[in-house]
């Protein structure tokens, strides 16, 4: 079975860990867009409730945050 299959889950990020509101496999990476399974997810915002699939997407998304784009 793909990692992916099972579909789109939902979260509530928290510190240190997140909670799953609806079940699935994997989460969108608010930057990329891409899919990202949930055993492979490492980074997140707790104050935007937002997952990313790297630390690249994180610092990518804190300059938009900072130049007013998100």
């Amino acid at each position: 079975m793909n990692r992916m299959d099972g579909g789109e889950a939902k979260l509530k990020y928290g510190t240190p860990d997140f909670q799953v509101v609806r079940s699935g496999a994997y989460v969108r990476c608010a930057v990329t867009g891409e899919p990202i399974p949930l055993d492979l997810l490492k980074y997140w915002s707790v104050e935007r409730q937002e997952a990313y699939r790297d630390a690249d997407a994180v610092f990518e998304r804190e300059k938009q945050v900072r130049a007013g784009k998100a």
